[in-house]
């Protein structure tokens, strides 16, 4: 596995792109960040620290916002320049799957499309903001049209399992809030839940996006 820090010019800004290679990628993984946090975030992470030994590149992209030292996130619209930016700057032959938690995965399924992704994972998608279910967004997740997989904590208060229609293919992490944090005596530990993320993520990709390919 290889690590390479890229810097990343968009209308907005300079972002950041940290690409964990696999030796042989069977397919590349774009994830941005939340509103709240940035690509250190414990699901994003793990993702990218275990994905590229199982022949999935990872590349976490830092928004302009995030870089400039702002917390709070720029419009909806400037995170999808950042994240088309983000995808015309990686060089890869792998089938492009898009993806990102909470305001990230909004950002990866606007875009997926116009992006020719294979795919699009959604950690922690935000279906509706904290007590205003009426303000829902699932329709973001119907307009992709591509395989979707959605990773959500039980306890998720932007949008439990059960408010999602049923034929939206979830993951869910047992006791989890919205960052996946785990009660210290729940269902699950910590590295337990994560590791959920992360076996959830990699049997999806291959079974939707790598199938038999070759390596590239």
């Amino acid at each position: 596995m290889t690590t390479i820090e890229t810097l990343v010019a968009t209308v907005h800004g300079e972002g950041r792109l940290v690409t964990s290679r696999a030796r042989r990628p069977l397919a590349t993984l774009l994830l941005s960040h939340g509103a709240g946090g940035g690509i250190e975030a414990r699901d994003l992470a793990a993702l990218a620290e275990v994905l590229p030994r199982q022949g999935v590149s990872v590349a976490l992209f830092e928004q302009p916002w995030r870089r400039a030292g702002r917390k709070v996130a720029t419009p909806p619209p400037t995170l999808d320049d950042g994240l088309r930016a983000a995808a015309r700057s990686l060089r890869t032959r792998a089938p492009l799957v898009v993806g990102g938690r909470s305001a990230g995965a909004r950002s990866a399924l606007r875009c997926a499309t116009e992006l020719g992704a294979a795919g699009c994972l959604a950690l922690a998608f935000p279906l509706h903001p904290p007590g205003a279910p009426e303000k829902s967004r699932v329709g973001e997740l119907e307009a992709a049209a591509i395989p979707t997989l959605v990773i959500q904590g039980e306890r998720d208060p932007m949008g439990r399992p059960e408010e999602f229609p049923a034929d939206v293919e979830m993951t869910v992490v047992p006791g989890a809030d919205h960052g996946f944090k785990v009660p210290a005596r729940g269902a699950v530990t910590q590295a337990e839940a994560v590791e959920i993320v992360v076996e959830a993520t990699l049997e999806w990709l291959v079974r939707e996006v790598t199938g038999n390919q070759q390596p590239a």
